[in-house]
C-alpha cells in the first residue's frame, strides 16, 4: 500500500473514532485531535523530521486543551487512534512534544492512564 493510500486509511480510522467521541462537555474533540495531528502521522511511524505544519497543530491542540477535562479527552482521543493506527513508534510519539517545543507534565507510554491527566 502507497504511503499516501496508508495516510488516509489512518485519517479515515481517526474520524470513525472521532465519532465516538463526539458528545462531550470538553471543548477538545476528537474532530480537534485529529485535524491537528494528522500532519504528525508520517513522523508518528516513520521518524525523521517532524513536519511544520505537525507541531503547529501540536501547539494548537495544547493550547486549546486548558481544562483537565480537555486534556483528558485528547488524551482518549489519541489512545483510540493509537489503537486504530498500527505502526506508530510509541519512541516516536514521546519524542513529538519537546520537537515540538510543548512541555507536558507526563510520559507518552501504551500504558497511560488518561483519568490521571491534570
Amino acid at each position: 500500500m502507497a504511503v499516501g493510500a496508508k495516510v488516509l486509511v489512518v485519517v479515515v480510522l481517526i474520524a470513525m473514532v472521532a465519532d465516538v467521541f463526539r458528545k462531550t462537555e470538553s471543548a477538545v474533540t476528537c474532530q480537534l485531535v485529529v485535524s491537528s495531528l494528522t500532519p504528525c502521522t508520517s513522523f508518528l511511524i516513520k521518524g525523521g523530521r517532524v513536519p511544520k505544519a505537525c507541531c503547529n497543530g501540536v501547539k494548537s491542540l495544547y493550547k486549546d486543551a486548558n481544562t483537565a477535562t480537555d486534556r483528558q479527552m485528547a488524551c482518549r482521543c489519541m489512545e483510540q487512534a493509537a489503537l486504530m493506527l498500527p505502526g506508530i513508534n510509541i519512541d516516536y510519539a514521546s519524542d513529538l512534544p519537546g520537537k515540538c517545543d510543548v512541555n507536558i507534565p507526563y510520559e507518552i507510554s501504551p500504558v497511560f492512564n488518561c483519568s490521571t491527566v491534570q
